[in-house]
């Protein structure tokens, strides 16, 4: 199965946490904290809100930061996505 995002949402699946610290010590799962970069999944097409028209600029496979505390947790497949809207991406992490 696939999930389509309609508007201005975009799915997107956290990348793994590190499981040691810069100086080495090894985290145990329950001390590690979920990350906040992520992988764009899927985008949504655009659209308007309040009357603006909304422009998307992500694209699948952008690796990207976002806000703590946003979007709406999915599971399908035995798998964890977020569904966030275009705002609540703070940024795109270039290489």
């Amino acid at each position: 199965m696939k999930i389509r995002p309609l508007g201005d949402r975009v799915v997107i699946k956290r990348l793994e946490a590190e499981a040691t610290t810069k100086s080495g010590i090894v985290l145990p799962g329950s001390a590690k904290e979920k990350p906040e970069i992520a992988q764009v999944v899927a985008v949504g097409p655009g659209g308007y809100v309040d009357g603006k028209e909304i422009k998307m600029e992500l694209q699948v496979n952008d690796k990207v930061f976002f806000s703590k505390y946003s979007g709406n947790e999915v599971k399908l497949d035995g798998e964890e996505y977020l569904i966030v809207k275009q705002d609540d991406i703070l940024g795109i992490v270039e290489d």
